[in-house]
């Protein structure tokens, strides 16, 4: 008997996640279905420093690199902003770390 779960259908692979930028609740946001959103929480510290939080995804959409998405819109932002960063959000230190861009390194408060 196949059953297909609604849940299943969502590809992190997918080329064509859309990652949006809410400025104003300072979030980057993946909408997985009707109504579960993956998102990463940024905070403003100063003029051109940024806190990136916290990142979320709904338990059964982890482990699909759907945060991957995230902190890559993320740290694109604060290079495009000419931004400096500290990274709170665990997850946003590894990606960093698996992903070590020499200009993401410039933006990031040691």
């Amino acid at each position: 008997m196949a059953h297909t779960a609604q849940a299943n259908v969502f590809d992190a692979n997918n080329p064509q996640i859309q990652v949006e930028h809410d400025k104003k609740r300072r979030q980057f946001v993946i909408r997985l279905n009707s109504h579960d959103r993956a998102v990463l929480l940024y905070e403003y510290v100063g003029k051109k420093t940024v806190d990136l939080q916290h990142t979320e995804v709904p338990d059964a959409y982890r482990g699909r690199g759907i945060a991957k998405h995230l902190a890559k819109a993320a740290m694109d932002f604060v290079v495009e902003e000419d931004l400096k960063a500290h990274l709170t959000c665990w997850y946003i230190q590894k990606y960093v770390k698996e992903n070590p861009q020499p200009h993401y390194f410039e933006h990031i408060y040691q």
